[in-house]
């Protein structure tokens, strides 16, 4: 199809009401520069914390005031979408923003005379561009393009959470909604039991993994074609050459932003299967995974932001669906607010049950077996569900 912002087929004529609105997703990488200006602008300090006020404030509200957009492309222009180059310069240039943000966030830190409350906020800024980033690149190493997949190394590699593009794609999409898998969820795990379960065991997986692919080529895990081996080493890299040209001093800001970029994207992780579990077949096996096994939300505003994300079900029907084709599906559970306002609930166990358990009880109809439970909770919640007798 030749439309330019548009597709044509017969008798149906669709234009993408969101083309233009993925250029804002470039918003993002821009923070430490909009911390700046702000802070030369206004003269105060507090602006340097500006990554913490968009994503955990601004964002959120946003979200509740431009509403949700359930609305599909027809299946006439999914063709013409996947095809039309336009969206993926819309990533592309996230890497290169990212990177002149590292940068100059790393020449402000060691040159721009900051004390060290202004220095945390730049930080902290500094790891939601790269946390956000890690978005970009699972959007990029889910194609079949080498280049593509390289590009998700390289948004990878200022978090040193390369090992991310292995388990992500092999590991979590094969065992997603089920116990085995690290970065799902479970009924009455808070955030923070499931954050160092998911770092460790997503860790562990993808080296496993690795070096079972090699080893099937006859290959020892210890070469440079181990792609958790050399996504790190791109990391290692970056490390260094950002030492050699700020001084050994830059380091525990870099590992500080690191961090904070990484359990930004856990904590995505786990809003996204959040008690959700596929049950097993007459042969032992999981289900195919479906809609009803990963918790979706059509708030635009974070969608826009998030490249899609957030229709979460297509993209583990069809993983190398480009983002701007995904579709919203009836039948996948719905969260009652975006990301960005369901990360600030996970932070505060109490309110995130609150919220959420009730809506996983729902969602199976009120049998709360079905669920994908905590094991070192799961007398205690199937006694307050009335399941207790079910207990194994």
């Amino acid at each position: 199809m030749t439309a330019p912002t548009g597709a044509e087929s017969g008798q149906v004529t669709w234009r993408d009401p969101k083309r233009y609105l993925w250029l804002i997703g470039l918003v993002v990488p821009l923070f430490p520069f909009i911390s700046w200006g702000l802070v030369t602008f206004t003269g105060l300090g507090v602006f340097w914390w500006t990554g913490i006020v968009l994503l955990y404030v601004i964002f959120p509200v946003v979200d509740h005031l431009f509403g949700k957009d359930s609305a599909n492309p027809p299946d006439k222009a999914l063709a013409w979408l996947e095809q039309d180059r336009y969206y993926r310069w819309c990533i592309f240039l996230y890497l290169p923003l990212q990177y002149a943000g590292l940068v100059t966030g790393c020449w402000l830190l060691t040159h721009g005379g900051l004390g060290l409350p202004d220095r945390l906020g730049l930080t902290i800024t500094l790891g939601g561009v790269a946390g956000i980033g890690i978005n970009t690149a699972h959007e990029l190493g889910h194609k079949k393009e080498s280049v593509e997949r390289w590009m998700s190394k390289i948004a990878l590699a200022q978090t040193f959470y390369g090992h991310f593009f292995i388990e992500h794609n092999r590991g979590h999409h094969v065992r997603v909604a089920t116990p085995d898998d690290p970065a799902s969820a479970r009924l009455g795990e808070s955030f923070w039991r499931f954050l160092p379960r998911t770092v460790v065991g997503s860790l562990r997986n993808a080296l496993h993994l690795e070096k079972a692919r090699l080893n099937r080529r006859g290959r020892s895990p210890w070469t440079v074609h181990n792609d958790v081996l050399n996504a790190w080493a791109m990391s290692v890299v970056l490390f260094a050459a950002l030492t050699v040209a700020f001084g050994p001093g830059i380091l525990p800001y870099l590992a500080v932003q690191a961090v904070f970029g990484f359990c930004l994207l856990e904590v995505i992780n786990y809003t996204e299967h959040y008690g959700l579990l596929r049950a097993r077949t007459a042969t032992g096996r999981y289900e195919r995974c479906a809609p009803r096994h990963s918790w979706n939300s059509d708030n635009v505003a974070t969608n826009v932001f998030l490249y899609h994300l957030q229709r979460h079900s297509d993209h583990h029907a069809n993983p190398t669906r480009r983002y701007q084709a995904l579709r919203h599906f009836e039948e996948a559970p719905e969260l009652p607010t975006g990301y960005a306002g369901m990360i600030v609930l996970a932070y505060f166990p109490p309110l995130w049950r609150r919220t959420m358990d009730h809506r996983v009880l729902a969602h199976y109809d009120g049998d709360v077996t079905r669920a994908n439970i905590q094991p070192a909770k799961s007398r205690a919640i199937l006694a307050r569900y009335g399941k207790a007798e079910q207990a194994s």
